[in-house]
């Protein structure tokens, strides 16, 4: 076995009475039945400072269900010198919105590895960007996605964000012909609510309002921190969500800006509808 340590969130845990425990990355405890193994040996391996010798066979027994569990992985490297492994046709990235959103997420994507760059509606058009995101802090006004919704048919990357009220919705990423577009999300949380005809006009900007809800610097953050995640496992071919998790292209989330709490949602491309058949010439006898 190749030279390998606990998982990223696992641990284990020297319990009194000289027992071990494993918590896992989602905080379940398992008890571990170390038999005959060399505890101090085993758990040398396990931190990734293995001896040189070989693990005798009730260690490497356990290193085997560990691994087989997934809660062992091999050792990182020394970090590459050229920085996150971000592909470099997927680094161009095109912000457009309000820059209270816009300003973190695109220090969060160059973080990252990413080559983001402001831009305004009428670069959605002819951007040559692999990736267009786009954050309003106030509701997204009828038609304004419109022409970004084809983006994914071209093969751009297309991630947005809205708030309305204390809510900022983030929408999944659409990557691909066939994904959630912004029309999608619309009509299904029409669909979703008895109150369709007054969400419907609240977007269509039939509302009166008072004093703005202010975007703190801490939800700002928090929204870019999630959509510049989405993005990176677009852009580096992320294996797919954790157990339990919806897939990003399937997954409205929902932020609260006073408690920062996300809540997600399934949702599902809206099939094309067919047009309603000719209408027959009424025929008197």
């Amino acid at each position: 076995m190749t030279r390998s340590t606990l998982a990223p969130g696992v641990a284990v845990v020297a319990v009194p009475g000289g027992q071990l425990a494993l918590r896992t990355a989602d905080g379940d405890f398992l008890r571990i039945d170390t038999g005959a193994a060399d505890v101090p040996d085993l758990l040398a391996r396990l931190a990734g400072t293995p001896p040189g010798a070989p693990a005798e066979p009730a260690v490497a027994h356990l290193l085997a269900a560990f691994e087989a569990a997934g809660h062992l992985v091999p050792a990182p490297g020394p970090a590459p010198a050229s920085g996150p492994d971000w592909p470099a046709d997927r680094r161009p990235v095109l912000l457009l919105g309000d820059p209270a959103l816009t300003e973190p997420l695109a220090a969060c994507l160059t973080a990252a590895g990413a080559a983001p760059r402001p831009g305004t509606p009428p670069d959605v058009a002819t951007t040559r960007a692999a990736a267009v995101v786009w954050c309003l802090a106030d509701p997204v006004p009828d038609g304004l996605w419109d022409e970004a919704d084809a983006l994914p048919e071209r093969g751009v990357a297309w991630l947005r964000c809205h708030r309305e009220g204390h809510q900022l919705w983030l929408e999944p990423p659409a990557a691909a012909p066939g994904d959630v577009t912004a029309a999608h999300v619309r009509a299904r949380r029409l669909a979703a609510t008895a109150a369709h005809r007054e969400l419907a006009a609240y977007w269509s900007g039939h509302r009166t309002t008072g004093a703005p809800v202010p975007l703190t610097a801490p939800a700002a953050a928090c929204a870019a921190a999630l959509l510049a995640a989405d993005l990176a496992a677009w852009a580096t071919g992320h294996p797919g969500p954790l157990p339990g998790t919806l897939p990003a292209a399937r997954r409205l989330r929902r932020l609260d800006l006073r408690t920062l709490s996300v809540s997600e949602h399934p949702v599902l491309p809206v099939p094309p509808v067919a047009p309603p058949p000719p209408a027959r010439p009424v025929t008197r006898a």
